[in-house]
């Protein structure tokens, strides 16, 4: 078998001797002016360069062109434009055009075509093609300039006839590559781009033809394979993978990939090829020999994607220098046709493998989020019985220094580890939008006081003072009092924790504008330059030593930004580096003014004096029951104690209890369905408080609709749930920090 490669036609013979045609070039941009000129001199025809469509019209009125090459997008008067006005003289009205673009859908193109446009050529251009192109328009120029000059009528006759009929092939051609192109950017399924190419060569161009698949990232050994059937019909078009050829064409398929120009095949290696040998599979065994062939590589760039394989009964065919442009055309249109069909097919795997990476990361952002709710769960039970046997010992022990220093060193510890936990908890709330805010006029007065008393604790044992400068009017703003209070309780603790002992601190209120600006000031380590900004991410954090004296997970700051960021304010901070100390500024709206007598929605809850209560505490963690029931006691109240929902119901029949102290998570019957069945049994007037590890939003709203009256979280502060006892008997609102929302 040979594989042999024609030369390309000649566009610079001239068939007119002596006489040199005009090329109009139309291009607001000058290097491609020069590009388009360099490319277009071998041709040895006389170049005319404009810059704009209205001097192109000017030209067009002085003398006649061959062909024009037309940019699309021009300033002022496009392509299209410009084109419209030629057509619209005599001498221009059947000139060639040739738009030049970067960029064309279908839209576009037709309406190229609609304007008598002979084909569309997509910058950067490709010399050769280019050139070839231009010189067939040429060549056709100069042959009918050549018969018009014809003095013997039959000689122009038949001159006339000859052009007419290269005018016809010329368009015949022209319109078949316009539907080529059409066709192949009709869809980006390589399938389809495949038995679109063959259907469009049969029976048109060729009796058979075969697409070819070489690149592994389209699917290497796709195909189709169009032949001639026996009637006047469409040609059956067929697509597969393992294309079922003969060894002798898969050898021709394989060794053309490595071809850069169309390579003609030898039939003397492929005796009595027929459309069955091609691998056409319903193809008639006694169908016409193929007697000519040719195949191409389907290249892009440097990019070899695939082979196509044309053949014809008769045996001139494509040994013309016309047929084989054409051929090459196509394939040109086909090589772009299958890098797009690549690259939508890569854009596709992306797609899938990025979904399935985001549903990885979602499902283990859930699993991270079902871990933390049910560690938080587990934690808050043990602690709530170490908090409860803290405040028991605390009321029995003897008052001695030393045991009342212990006793405040686990308290403070107690309270250290809750906060981490509620901070990694709410950051991952936040994320996924799970906090809602109870906005409303609140003096920001009283957050502040909230918050030194939240952090008195640590400044005390530390020896550090606390100076605090603020207006005495009351500074409204509309917000979350118990999250605000968050905020600024944040601040103040990092900045005890990373200042060393009896050092001062400052909190500075003022107004800014139609702002409120709250400083908090420290002497501390500082912040690094590098760390200042990411400060605010999770679990950024400076460095340390192996001490890890100051703790901590590097999340109090991120919820602090974002709770402040979700009231329409910001945070910032400022430092001049390590040991310099630093300055945290949040910034609030201020909110309207409440009228005089008005109370403050977020004000401190007041004491009530005490009466006894009968109390059933339920929780299946056996040490938190007694311990919460031994405190209770210690305060005066008749205390019993049940370990499951069943024993609950039973146990609250029996004692007939006032308070029912009731733990969620409980084994045989949940705490919301005990509740529901004592309010369906009419104890209305029974107070239910919720007691439980659960302490997210939702768990509140269920806590409320189950009929509770209270919402706790583990471990309970004494003082709060014994004050929201005391508040119900006197028909006060209950503790609003711990309410169900």
């Amino acid at each position: 078998m040979q594989l042999g490669t024609p030369q390309g036609p000649s566009p610079q013979r001239d068939p007119a001797a002596g006489e040199r045609a005009s090329i109009l070039i139309v291009d607001d941009l000058p290097e491609k002016l020069l590009v388009f000129r360099t490319v277009l001199e071998e041709l040895g025809q006389d170049l005319v360069t404009v810059r704009s469509g209205a001097d192109a019209l000017r030209e067009i009125l002085k003398r006649e062109f061959a062909v024009i090459m037309l940019d699309v997008n021009m300033p002022g008067m496009d392509g299209f434009e410009t084109a419209t006005l030629i057509r619209q003289h005599r001498r221009s009205a059947h000139t060639p055009i040739i738009f030049i673009t970067s960029y064309a859908d279908e839209i576009q193109t037709a309406r190229g075509y609609s304007l008598g446009a002979v084909d569309y050529i997509l910058s950067p251009v490709v010399p050769e093609i280019l050139r070839s192109k231009v010189g067939v328009f040429v060549s056709l120029y100069l042959m009918q300039r050549q018969v018009e000059r014809q003095v013997d009528a039959r000689a122009a006759m038949m001159a006339a006839e000859t052009a007419r009929r290269m005018a016809e092939e010329s368009d015949r051609r022209s319109s078949f590559l316009a539907a080529a192109s059409q066709a192949l950017s009709r869809s980006l399924d390589i399938e389809v781009a495949m038995r679109e190419l063959t259907g469009l060569l049969v029976p048109a161009w060729a009796a058979a033809a075969v697409a070819w698949v070489a690149d592994p990232e389209l699917g290497r050994g796709q195909f189709a394979i169009a032949a001639q059937g026996a009637g006047e019909g469409s040609p059956a078009v067929v697509a597969g993978t393992g294309l079922g050829a003969n060894a002798a064409v898969m050898a021709v398929l394989q060794e053309s990939t490595a071809l850069r120009q169309i390579g003609r095949v030898q039939t003397r290696a492929l005796p009595g090829l027929s459309a069955g040998a091609l691998g056409h599979p319903g193809a008639d065994a006694g169908g016409p020999v193929l007697n000519s062939v040719a195949a191409v590589a389907l290249h892009f760039g440097e990019r070899v994607l695939g082979v196509l394989l044309v053949a014809s009964p008769d045996e001139a065919a494509w040994t013309h220098e016309a047929d084989l442009n054409l051929l090459q055309e196509v394939a040109t249109r086909a090589g772009a046709a299958f890098e797009n069909a690549r690259l939508y097919r890569n854009l596709q795997r992306e797609i899938v493998e990025r979904q399935a990476a985001q549903q990885e990361l979602q499902q283990a952002s859930q699993r991270k989020d079902e871990f933390l709710a049910m560690l938080s769960h587990e934690l808050r039970n043990p602690l709530a019985s170490v908090h409860t046997a803290i405040e028991v010992i605390r009321r029995v022990a003897d008052k001695h220094p030393k045991v009342g220093w212990a006793l405040d060193l686990a308290s403070r510890q107690l309270r250290q580890i809750t906060r981490l936990m509620e901070e990694l908890l709410d950051v991952t709330r936040i994320s996924q939008g799970k906090i809602t805010l109870k906005c409303e006029s609140v003096d920001l007065r009283v957050v502040i006081a909230h918050s030194i008393e939240t952090v008195h604790p640590l400044l005390e044992s530390r020896r550090q003072t606390l100076g605090v400068q603020m207006p005495e009017a009351p500074i409204w703003v509309h917000a979350d009092g118990a999250r605000l209070t968050q905020v600024i309780a944040n601040l103040l603790h990092n900045a005890a924790k990373y200042s060393p002992e009896s050092t001062p601190i400052d909190l500075c209120v003022a107004m800014v504008g139609q702002d409120v600006e709250v400083r908090v000031r420290d002497q501390g380590m500082g912040i690094d330059e590098e760390l200042l900004p990411r400060i605010f991410d999770l679990f950024a954090q400076g460095k340390r030593g192996l001490d890890r004296s100051q703790g901590g997970l590097g999340v109090g700051l991120t919820l602090a930004r974002r709770l402040t960021e979700m009231h329409g304010g910001r945070i910032e901070v400022r430092s001049g580096g390590r040991n310099l100390g630093s300055e945290f500024r949040v910034t609030l709206p201020r909110g309207e003014t409440v009228p005089a007598g008005e109370a403050p929605a977020f004000a401190p809850v007041g004491m009530h004096p005490f009466q006894p209560e009968r109390i059933l505490v339920v929780d299946d963690n056996l040490d938190a029951a007694q311990a919460l029931a031994t405190m209770l006691e210690m305060e005066g109240h008749a205390v019993r104690t049940a370990v499951d929902g069943e024993d609950a119901l039973a146990s609250a029949a029996e004692f007939r209890p006032d308070v029912l102290l009731l733990d969620i998570g409980l084994p045989r019957l949940d705490g919301y369905e005990v509740a529901r069945r004592l309010r369906a049994a009419g104890e209305a007037g029974v107070l239910l408080i919720a007691i439980t590890g659960y302490g997210q939003h939702e768990d509140r709203q269920a806590a409320l609709e189950a009929g509770f009256d209270c919402h706790f979280v583990k471990p309970v502060e004494a003082e709060s749930l014994l004050e929201s006892i005391r508040a119900w008997r006197h028909g006060a609102p209950s503790h609003a920090g711990q309410r169900a929302p």
